[in-house]
Parts: structure tokens; sequence; C-alpha cells
């Protein structure tokens, strides 16, 4: 084995050695940041999701108050806690109705 032989074989094995290193370098990084952009996400919808459910938990809240709470109050509590957007319109239309 020759001089020639052995910068052949060199060439020939580290040439594709570097290609699939840089390969698995680059697929490896890609990967990495989708992950790191899946986890972010992930932590975006939790955070979401705790939000709704401390809303939630608000609402129950209130509605065990009210039933518990029995009595006159219970009537105009649920009324209080309508949206105004929901009462107005009921109100022009019973005006209107009474008209």
């Amino acid at each position: 084995m020759g001089p020639g032989d052995v910068f052949a074989l060199l060439i020939v094995v580290l040439i594709p050695t570097i290609f699939l290193t840089y390969l698995a370098r680059r697929f490896f990084t890609l990967r990495e940041k989708q992950l790191d952009s899946q986890a972010s996400m992930t932590a975006e919808k939790a955070a979401q999701y705790a939000t709704s459910n401390a809303e939630l938990e608000q609402r129950v809240r209130v509605l065990e108050q009210i039933v518990t709470d029995g009595g006159m109050h219970t009537a105009a509590q649920i009324e209080a806690f309508r949206e105004p957007r929901l009462t107005k319109p009921q109100q022009e239309r019973s005006e209107s109705a009474s008209s």
C-alpha cells in the first residue's frame, strides 16, 4: 500500500464522514428548534387553560353561593350577574311590547 492508496482511502472515507457529520448536525439543530417551538406553544396553551379554569371556578363559586344562600336576594343576584348586553335588548323588547 503506497502513499497514493492511503491518500485515496482517506478521501473516500473522510469526505463522506465529514458530509454525514454536517448533515446530522443540521438535522439535530432543526429538530431542537422544532422542539423549542412546540414547547413554547404547549406552555402558552397551558396558560390559556389555566386562565379559563380559574374563570370557571369563580363562576362555580358564585353559583354555589346563590344556590346555598336561598331567600329573596337570589333573583337580584342572578340579574346582577347577567351581562349588560343581554339585559339591554330585553329591556328594549319589553318597552316596545308595553307600548
